[in-house]
């Protein structure tokens, strides 16, 4: 299935049925009085996340969602109808805009939980709401009120706790394919990767994290070139990034370091927060290295870099290293997520004051 992470789509609730004005006309009844209800409410539209869907292609052929408008109102007291309401279902992860104004109406995160897109109009009022001791027999009544409508933008940002960046032919595929439950595709050319893989990666039976690996990157993808920019946002929810290098390329002329900064670089000028995550260094293909010489290119890639952080040296195709890598990665999505569970400290300090 072809992935889709945006998607413009046009909603419009539904308009409020209109009142009625109507009199009660029974025989041996004279003056039977007014019994004219009230117009249905129109049909609103709600979005909701779905832990099933992964991606927005349902919304890139089914463009305009309409909700059904109320029933008029009639008579004998009788009320109109209130409109269906549409749910659209969405992937977790999802940011709604509005596209006339740019202002981010939800951003799906929790399942299950309805998100109002497009507010259904309110029914008319038929002349028996209208009805009162001194105006027995009103023939007022009013039109339903129009549905809200809407042109919406729908983004993506896939919820991962671990991302992959790289060059293409880096190794990013091998490793979510190592570590993970993901069966991305794997050739030996560049681009393999055309849209992000997602896999959960278990390190125990009550341990797990979820990684993700967008297509490579290549200098001046800030601006467009290749693939990879397109995907970025899908790692700026992610806790931290690995950054893997291709140790022993095939062309001799192609220098590791000047890569690696090459997609330092592109981090920066894409989003400052985006370069400003934790990121750990992966130097893939160590067995392609003789084993002599491994620690000798190690450090000299590190000292060329000048990198301070963590360094892992693995090898995803023979499945070399990988523990400690999953591990260590493991233990710093845990450590993020105690400290998003610990209370604040200045509410816990409010309670006391309060119980004392």
């Amino acid at each position: 299935m072809k992935f889709v992470d945006e998607a413009t789509i046009d909603v419009a609730a539904g308009h409020g049925g209109a009142g009625c004005a109507s009199f009660r006309r029974e025989k041996f009844i004279p003056f039977g009085g007014p019994d004219g209800g009230d117009g249905g409410r129109g049909g609103s539209i709600r979005a909701v996340a779905d832990r099933n869907l992964n991606t927005l292609i349902d919304y890139r052929y089914a463009r305009r969602h309409t909700a059904r408008n109320g029933e008029s109102g009639r008579g004998s007291d009788q009320y109109g109808a209130a409109g269906d309401d549409i749910l659209l279902r969405m992937p977790v992860g999802t940011i709604i805009t509005d596209l006339d104004t740019g202002q981010v109406i939800a951003e799906l995160i929790d399942p299950e939980q309805p998100v109002m897109l497009c507010k259904g109009g309110d029914g008319g009022f038929g002349n028996l709401h209208y009805k009162s001791s001194t105006n027995r027999a009103p023939r007022q009544k009013t039109p339903g009120w129009p549905g809200e409508q809407k042109k919406l933008k729908l983004e993506l940002r896939v919820l991962a706790d671990v991302g992959l960046l790289g060059m293409p032919n880096a190794g990013k595929s091998t490793l979510i394919a190592a570590i993970s439950n993901a069966r991305p595709k794997i050739a030996d050319y560049p681009f393999t990767t055309l849209h992000p893989n997602l896999g959960v990666v278990r390190v125990a039976p009550e341990q797990s994290f979820v990684v993700a690996d967008v297509p490579g990157l290549i200098e001046g993808a800030s601006e467009g070139a290749g693939l990879g920019h397109r995907f970025l946002r899908h790692l700026q929810r992610t806790r931290l990034l690995l950054h893997v290098v291709d140790l022993a390329p095939f062309d001799d002329a192609v220098d590791p370091v000047k890569d690696a900064r090459a997609i330092v670089a592109e981090l920066k000028k894409y989003d400052p927060a985006l370069h400003a995550k934790p990121r750990w260094l992966v130097l893939n293909k160590i067995d392609m290295i003789p084993a002599e010489e491994r620690d000798a290119r190690v450090k000299d890639f590190v000292r060329r870099l000048r990198w301070k952080g963590p360094v892992f040296q693995i090898s995803a195709l023979a499945r070399e290293g990988l523990q400690p890598l999953v591990r260590s990665a493991y233990e710093h999505v845990a450590q993020f997520q105690r400290q998003a569970a610990e209370p604040d400290p200045r509410f816990a300090s409010d309670a006391e004051a309060g119980d004392g």
